[in-house]
């Protein structure tokens, strides 16, 4: 019986993740922009999908609850994948998803807060989110709050000194409630992390800042499950460094950087959407 929950679970994770790259995909070919970044979106469609569906705590009926936990996409760039979830969650209409990067949008080309839509903070200037995540979780133990924080970092974004000190501060206030999950798809703008600035073993470094680190694949829903049925036993600040491909989900894409900036046109469009629904 435990099993089929569980089953029906991820089921309800896999469909949802199809949501998400359905909604990247509308958004961004009606936007018609470069800065839409499709590759970095469809990368952690997975999983923001498995804590908006599995993991977080989080009350549509009330958004300002104090007692939510709380997301930052420190990565801001990826905005879609996160706007894409919120329809989802039915804080954002699909009508205002087709406002993307428009004039007077409330969706623009980073998140910028907005509560009542579920934006929880402004972000996009790279390695400020786990700063964030790190005053967030320090204030709700001072309140005495039980809430989590889940902070989504770029691999190539851990290039900033700003992510290092947080990594360094968070174990010394002992922040047990601070999630970080690394999207590690091994690109940044301009090119491969191993050519711009290699980061090496990525989980002995988080290990030696004093996190509980993991890693895995970003995009398997039962490696994802298995961890975070556990992690909150765990009495350390935790670290995921999660393998994913740039661009997942779909053939023209995947592990191809272009689509950092890449423009959908009508014809690629057609194809993606021919992919996502032939999938079973």
């Amino acid at each position: 019986m435990q099993e089929e929950l569980e089953l029906k679970s991820l089921q309800k994770v896999e469909d949802f993740s199809k949501k998400i790259r359905e909604n990247i995909l509308n958004m961004a070919y009606l936007a018609g922009s470069s800065s839409a970044h499709i590759g970095g979106a469809l990368s952690i469609a997975d999983i923001l999908s498995f804590l908006f569906v599995n993991k977080m705590k989080i009350e549509l009926k009330n958004p300002l609850d104090e007692n939510r936990d709380r997301f930052i996409l420190s990565k801001g760039h990826a905005c879609l994948a996160y706007y894409a979830g919120l329809c989802e969650l039915g804080y954002i209409s699909k009508d205002e998803l087709k406002t993307f990067e428009k004039n007077n949008s409330n969706l623009l080309g980073h998140p910028v807060i907005n509560r009542k839509l579920g934006i929880e903070f402004s972000n996009g200037s790279l390695g400020m989110g786990l700063s964030l995540g790190i005053g967030v979780a320090i204030a709700s133990k001072k309140k005495k709050k039980k809430l989590n924080v889940f902070v989504i970092l770029g691999d190539g974004e851990c290039n900033e000194g700003s992510v290092w000190e947080g990594a360094m501060a968070a174990p010394n206030f002992k922040l047990d409630n601070l999630h970080v999950i690394i999207d590690r798809n091994n690109f940044q703008q301009t090119g491969s992390n191993k050519e711009i600035m290699d980061l090496g073993d990525l989980k002995k470094k988080w290990i030696s800042f004093g996190w509980e680190t993991i890693e895995l694949d970003g995009h398997n829903l039962n490696e994802l499950s298995n961890y975070f049925s556990k992690s909150d036993e765990i009495k350390k600040p935790k670290a995921i460094i999660a393998n994913t491909i740039k661009g997942k989900g779909f053939s023209f894409s995947e592990n191809d950087n272009s689509w950092h900036h890449g423009i959908l046109t009508k014809s690629i469009y057609e194809k993606a959407l021919s992919e996502l629904n032939n999938k079973k």
